[in-house]
C-alpha cells in the first residue's frame, strides 16, 4: 500500500501520460487520424522520457529540497536521459532512415510479403521535443506539489 501512496511515482507517471497524450492529440490534430498506439510509442513530440524524468527531479527538489542527496540523483539521472534521448537516439533514429531507404531500394523487383517490416525511424528526439517534454514534466510536478 505504501507504494501506492508514493507521490513522486504518481507524478513521474502522469507526467509520462500527459506526454503520450500530447502525440496522440497533436497526430489527430494534423492527420485527423487517431493513432492510439502513439500512447504507448517511443520517439516523436514531445519527448515522455524527458517529461518522466523532468517530473522525477522536480518532484523529489520540491518535496527533499534542491540540496539533498537524492535530488542530485534524480537530476544527474533526468540529465543523462535528456542527453541520451537528444543525442544517441536522435543519431540511431537517423541510421534507421537511411537503412529503411536501403531495405525499400532492395526490395524493388521483389514481392512485397517478402521483406515487409521497415526499421523504426522514431527512436530519438529533437532538442526541442526534449526541451517541450521537460517542460511537460516540470509543470506536471509543480501543478501536483505547489498548485493543488
Amino acid at each position: 500500500m505504501e507504494l501506492l501512496r508514493n507521490e513522486v511515482l504518481w507524478i513521474s507517471m502522469v507526467a509520462w501520460l500527459v506526454a503520450q497524450l500530447v502525440k496522440v492529440f497533436s497526430v489527430l490534430i494534423k492527420e485527423r487520424r487517431l493513432k492510439l498506439h502513439l500512447l504507448v510509442a517511443s520517439g516523436g513530440m514531445p519527448s515522455s522520457h524527458s517529461a518522466t524524468v523532468s517530473a522525477l527531479a522536480t518532484a523529489v527538489g520540491l518535496l527533499n529540497g534542491l540540496n539533498s542527496v537524492i535530488f542530485g540523483i534524480a537530476a544527474i539521472l533526468a540529465i543523462v536521459v535528456m542527453y541520451d534521448a537528444a543525442g544517441i537516439r536522435q543519431a540511431v533514429s537517423r541510421q534507421s532512415i537511411v537503412l529503411d531507404r536501403i531495405v525499400n531500394e532492395l526490395k524493388v523487383g521483389r514481392p512485397r510479403g517478402e521483406v515487409e517490416r521497415d526499421l523504426k525511424e522514431l527512436v530519438g528526439h529533437t532538442p526541442y521535443q526534449v526541451f517541450v517534454g521537460a517542460f511537460i514534466g516540470i509543470l506536471v510536478a509543480w501543478l501536483w506539489l505547489v498548485v493543488v
